[in-house]
């Protein structure tokens, strides 16, 4: 047992939390084949216990859980770890509350899924933390260096993670920050839903759009003074979204 220990010391270790056991089963296979190490709970206050002990890579989580539900599990690890979370949801869920900003999960993929896709949207993620990890560190050895973006009335300050908007500081999550960041840097050019998925998402592949206009409408809710006329965050009708270069 303490040599397959060793084993999985430099892997990812993947969280997976579903009730149902034949589909923990069929993930824990195929993850372990991608060289992933494992951790399973079969209930939401399990899977916190689990998170906050282990602190996993990564989360796979259910929404329909017994003893606590998914959505409330997300909330409560997202707390305290900065950690990637993927949520397992059925199609008719709201994608609005899987990605609610109160609750900070990463992404979501809809039963049924590929393993393939699902395997895609966890090395993306995973990838994604990775550089975070590596920016952060890097903003920390320059922190007395300003560091900003300016675009009229939105500020978005790179060495803190702060966003500004008409001198209010606006609490985003970090991948509103990152959407933000990449339409700012390039005010009044518009950028497609999928080139938006592949950097800032770091999907290699089209996943879901509608990820990023919930993201996109998120943000806007908290920029805007007016989100049905927005003056900051523009939408490209057919096209996608930009930042409007005089936007005061």
């Amino acid at each position: 047992m303490e040599n397959e220990t060793m084993i999985y010391d430099n892997k990812k270790t993947v969280l997976i939390v579903d009730d149902e056991q034949h589909i923990l089963d069929i993930l824990t296979f195929n993850l372990k084949k991608e060289g992933y190490n494992i951790l399973e709970a079969n209930d939401g206050v399990t899977a916190v216990e689990i998170a906050l002990e282990k602190k996993p890579d990564i989360v796979l989580l259910d929404i329909m859980l017994p003893r606590m539900d998914g959505l409330s599990v997300c909330k409560r690890i997202k707390h305290s770890l900065n950690i990637p979370v993927l949520m397992l949801t059925a199609k008719d869920q709201e994608i609005d509350k899987i990605l609610g900003l109160e609750l900070g999960a990463d992404d979501y993929i809809t039963k049924p899924f590929s393993v393939r896709e699902l395997m895609a949207r966890i090395k993306a993620n995973l990838r994604k933390a990775e550089v975070d990890v590596y920016r952060n560190t890097k903003q920390d050895e320059k922190a007395e260096r300003k560091n900003e973006i300016v675009v009229g009335d939105l500020t978005l300050d790179l060495d803190r993670f702060e966003v500004i908007v008409r001198n209010e500081i606006i609490d985003l999550t970090l991948r509103e920050f990152e959407v933000l960041k990449y339409l700012a840097n390039q005010p009044g050019q518009v950028v497609t839903r999928e080139v938006l998925l592949e950097k800032v998402w770091g999907y290699e592949y089209y996943g879901d759009i509608r990820t990023v206009d919930v993201t996109v409408r998120r943000i806007r809710e908290k920029i805007e003074k007016d989100t049905s006329a927005p003056k900051i965050l523009i939408t490209k009708r057919g096209v996608g979204y930009y930042i409007a270069a005089n936007n005061k």
